[in-house]
């Protein structure tokens, strides 16, 4: 008898330990966790989808915060926002549109900067197709050139601008295909729909074959991908927190795998 109510004793004091220590464990997590993990929703410019990603993954690993990234054209990202769709973060491919919805009151001051500086290139999917002056651009052995929408992307404004600098820009408007934004070009030449395309170099992988011509930067206006703080992310440490990550060593080195300077 005097067994059985030792051990029930016995139970009934682990029992209440174990409830000491989940109480004490629910209070930790309850008080110190949503002060350091949280979430943010970023708005990105489509040329910089591949080092998001990565980067991503890493500040994720780093820090436990989740980020949910939405891609698309600049110009149509600047309309989203304006139209009230809820960002904490715009990444993108310029430093105007950022500088409009800081006019416009949509952003938090002292938070825009610089975090790439993309590069320009004619690319086919054939090899030996593009020379290494562009030179292709003023024969007729392409049927059709694409580039992003000159509207919206800003790879598209640069593409334009090459090709007025060297005197092609009406000559070739005929022959030439807008995507619906910087993906959809460099879909254009992959699949072959188009023989020549003005896209991204960071959107050229190992994996992709043909030839290209490195845009000289002096034949448009510096593609400068800059970031701002939106008002929405005001006080959301994970924003917060990948400003931060962005300006730090890990990222700048992410940046530079994918083709692109860093200032």
């Amino acid at each position: 008898m005097q067994t059985i109510q030792t051990q029930l004793k016995r139970n009934f004091l682990i029992s209440f330990l174990l409830f000491l220590i989940g109480l004490a464990g629910g209070y930790y997590f309850l008080v110190i966790i949503p002060n350091q993990i949280g979430e943010t929703r970023v708005a990105v410019a489509a040329n910089f989808t591949a080092p998001m990603k990565k980067l991503i993954t890493l500040f994720q690993d780093e820090t436990r915060h989740k980020v949910f990234a939405d891609y698309g054209a600049t110009g149509q990202l600047y309309k989203q926002i304006q139209n009230g769709e809820r960002f904490d973060i715009f990444l993108a491919a310029d430093t105007q549109h950022p500088q409009l919805l800081a006019q416009q009151g949509h952003t938090v001051p002292n938070t825009h900067f610089v975090y790439a500086i993309g590069q320009l290139v004619l690319w086919s999917n054939q090899p030996d197709f593009v020379d290494q002056q562009g030179e292709i651009l003023r024969t007729d052995q392409f049927q059709r050139l694409a580039i992003a929408p000159v509207d919206k992307a800003p790879y598209g404004k640069a593409a334009k601008q090459t090709l007025e600098k060297m005197g092609l820009w009406e000559t070739l408007w005929p022959r030439i295909t807008q995507g619906i934004d910087l993906p959809h070009t460099y879909r254009l030449v992959a699949e072959g729909e188009t023989q020549l395309g003005f896209i991204a170099r960071s959107q050229l992988t190992a994996e992709d074959q043909g030839s290209l011509w490195i845009v000289p930067q002096s034949l448009y206006t510096p593609l400068e991908n800059s970031v701002v703080l939106l008002k929405q992310g005001t006080d959301n440490k994970a924003a917060l927190d990948f400003l931060t990550f962005l300006k730090g060593d890990t990222a700048r080195q992410v940046i530079k795998e994918f083709s692109y300077e860093v200032p």
